[in-house]
């Protein structure tokens, strides 16, 4: 295929391309993300959320600037909310962006969260696979601002940066419920207002009720990795005890940097001030998520994260591809909507109507449930 010939000669027209394909769920996709697959793996893939109007877009072009300050390319999904009616997108994040436009380690791409939920689209994911294989240092991912309900990106990054403002009135109840516990990262954007420093001693008083207390922080298996003191870290980044240590990256995204003394042995989610516009505090966050990087790899984590990923996508894949498969012949046969005007009217259970789907269009003869 030429289009991915050029791509792995380094080709930005041909990335761009290759975006747009997965983007618009092209026929050739699946064969696009087969053949970069093998690519994939390498690039630290740092996640900026948070409430609208905090300054995300302008704290991700100045992070990229930083980072190519200090020798990294770096690739930019940054997803935009989208008419609830046409599925457009004004796309302005690119325009906020200046810095990072002109620059040709940088690349800059735009998506349009066509009604998803949790801050990114769906296919944000296939996105930061591309980037990555096309062999970006970094990928961050800027959600679209939909304040409590951006846990998503979690699923997708290494490293989750969380970002607020002082003045948003109850700043810490803005964001704790959800978005607090998926923090590696905390900043205090537009520090330069009055109220900054509350702010920053109310989320360090959060995290500390949040490791002292268990909950969302503390309890739960997922990750498969216990934390301090033999808790179950959630998801296999926070520790319970620990600060961060500035630096330390390893030189090549994706490989185990050597032990150093300056890798924390668990990580506490810092708490940063920053006014982005100005460029102050953005080298101690991009500090910051140098050493959460070192954290990942010198803990195990990031094998840890790359299993999580890779059974995430195959659960959404097999998914998709359940849903085809039944839905799209009972669309088709106008049984969907015969079932559902039937589960609107009470004339049927929605649990019966859906067996029923199961029964008529899964195909073979093994069927779905109990024998």
């Amino acid at each position: 295929m030429e289009l991915l010939e050029r791509f792995r000669n380094g080709d930005q027209r041909a990335l761009a391309r290759a975006i747009t394909l997965v983007e618009n769920d092209h026929p050739d996709r699946p064969l696009i993300l087969a053949d970069l697959h093998p690519l994939t793996g390498r690039a630290h893939v740092v996640g900026i959320t948070g409430a609208p109007g905090v300054g995300k877009s302008t704290l991700v072009d100045q992070l990229a600037t930083e980072a190519r300050r200090r020798g990294k390319t770096v690739g930019v999904v940054a997803v935009d909310p989208s008419s609830p009616f046409s599925g457009g997108a004004v796309l302005g994040d690119r325009i906020r962006m200046e810095r990072g436009a002109s620059d040709r380690g940088v690349f800059i791409r735009s998506l349009s969260a066509r009604g998803h939920a949790g801050g990114i689209s769906a296919a944000t994911g296939d996105v930061v696979s591309v980037l990555d294989a096309f062999g970006f240092d970094l990928v961050l991912v800027e959600t679209v601002g939909a304040g409590q309900s951006e846990v998503e990106v979690m699923r997708l990054v290494h490293t989750t940066v969380v970002v607020t403002i002082p003045g948003l009135g109850d700043d810490v109840q803005a964001i704790k419920a959800g978005i607090l516990e998926i923090g590696d990262l905390f900043v205090v954007n537009k520090a330069d207002r009055d109220g900054a420093d509350r702010t920053v001693m109310e989320l360090e008083m959060m995290l500390d009720l949040g490791e002292g207390h268990g909950g969302a922080r503390t309890g739960g298996t997922r990750a498969g990795v216990p934390g301090a003191a033999g808790r179950w870290d959630p998801r296999g980044h926070h520790g319970v005890s620990g600060v961060p240590a500035a630096g330390g990256a390893p030189e090549q995204p994706g490989t185990a940097p050597e032990q150093s003394e300056t890798a924390p042995a668990h990580w506490r989610p810092p708490v940063l001030k920053s006014v982005a516009r100005e460029g102050q505090g953005v080298a101690e966050v991009m500090d910051a998520v140098a050493s959460h990087l070192t954290y990942l790899h010198n803990s195990g984590r990031w094998q840890v994260r790359q299993r999580q990923e890779a059974e995430n996508k195959l659960r959404r894949l097999v998914a998709d591809r359940l849903l085809a498969t039944v839905l799209g012949p009972a669309e088709e046969n106008g049984d969907l909507a015969r079932l559902a005007a039937a589960v609107a009217d009470r004339e049927q259970d929605p649990f019966t109507a859906a067996r029923h789907l199961l029964r008529r269009y899964w195909p073979g003869d093994d069927k779905p449930g109990p024998k």
